[in-house]
């Protein structure tokens, strides 16, 4: 792991001459590691997979098979999204695979977050492995992998914890199944990744796109998944990413989420006792994701979130705002 720790000597890359240079270092060093086979993108339409796509694109072109795996964690109408992006607006070399039903039955009944993060690291492993079977000269499985996730994920100092395990670095087998990985931005911090993707000439609203985790919702929806609550998970965050461009404040926050944990409360509706989950807004600020301020939202945006929540999503029935910054917090709450 150590081999993977960015070198002091590298400058942080925050204009398009220094990304420009990057993307030619990258295109050359991918060249020489997968020669004439085929590269495996795990492309889940998020910047930093969508980044990794482009560049790889330039750097091998037709080598490139884009696989978008829907795990039945995504947010609502996330998949449909990728698949209009990248297949009919693009024109990607992309494979879509749902594998809601495998992902949700390996996670049945299981609440430790590290374990959680590790099936689906492992499962998304299988399913590449399995799709790359299907093709002929697929030697490498590409990620879209930052460097935030890579120091999240191991030992920082000595006698510390890691922080978490990524479901692309601690969630890897070690039986990969592939010759090797590539991942031309595992050096990279988010906002540098975004200087990135505009010198490759990718759109403003790609680029800038709100970032989600590789596990999606698993970590958003606390403890054992159940199906229920992943629906009005998914719900409630569509409303509150509504809402956000309403106001304006889907611009101004770097991200912004809705996380529902494993708990009951005791409530009313029609007039009578009704017990719900507490969905719970997270709203940050960063620059590289290891360290987040608190938006602070105005309470009629609030309110209004609270409303429409409370009255449109089945099973909640009360809504929470997260005032804790990273750290002491992660950005995440899994």
């Amino acid at each position: 792991m150590q081999n993977n720790l960015r070198p002091e000597s590298m400058k942080r890359i925050t204009t398009k001459e220094l990304a420009e240079a990057f993307i030619e270092e990258q295109i050359k060093e991918v060249r020489e590691q997968v020669g004439d086979k085929k590269v495996l993108l795990a492309l889940s339409g998020g910047v930093d997979s969508s980044v990794v796509a482009a560049l790889l694109i330039k750097a091998i072109g037709k080598q490139l098979v884009c696989v978008h795996v829907n795990h039945g964690l995504m947010r609502k109408n996330e998949s449909e999204n990728v698949v209009e992006i990248f297949r009919n607006q693009l024109d990607a070399n992309l494979i879509y695979v749902d594998a809601t039903d495998r992902f949700l039955d390996l996670l049945k009944d299981v609440s430790e977050p590290e374990k959680k993060r590790k099936i689906i690291g492992a499962e998304f492993i299988n399913v590449f492995a399995d799709e790359a079977r299907k093709l002929d000269g697929v030697a490498f499985l590409a990620q879209g992998t930052i460097y935030p996730d890579i120091l999240e994920s191991i030992k920082q100092a000595e006698g510390k914890k890691a922080v978490k395990s990524h479901h692309n670095v601690g969630g890897l087998p070690e039986d990969l199944k592939f010759d090797g990985l590539v991942e031309p931005v595992k050096l990279l911090f988010k906002d540098e990744v975004r200087v990135v993707g505009e010198a490759l000439g990718l759109p403003h609203a790609m680029v800038y796109r709100q970032p989600f985790p590789g596990p999606g919702l698993g970590v958003r929806c606390l403890g054992a998944i159940t199906r229920d609550r992943l629906a009005a998970l998914r719900e409630a965050d569509a409303i509150l990413r509504d809402e956000f461009d309403k106001c304006g404040l889907a611009e101004k926050v770097w991200q912004y989420f809705v996380v529902i944990p494993d708990i009951k409360s005791v409530g009313v509706k029609d007039d009578s006792r009704y017990e719900g989950w507490p969905a719970i807004i997270r709203a940050v600020n960063t620059t590289d994701a290891m360290s987040a301020t608190v938006e602070e939202i105005p309470y009629a945006v609030l309110h209004k979130i609270t409303a429409r929540i409370t009255a449109e999503v089945d099973g909640v029935n009360r809504v929470l705002y997260d005032l804790t910054p990273k750290p002491v917090g992660t950005i995440e709450w899994e």
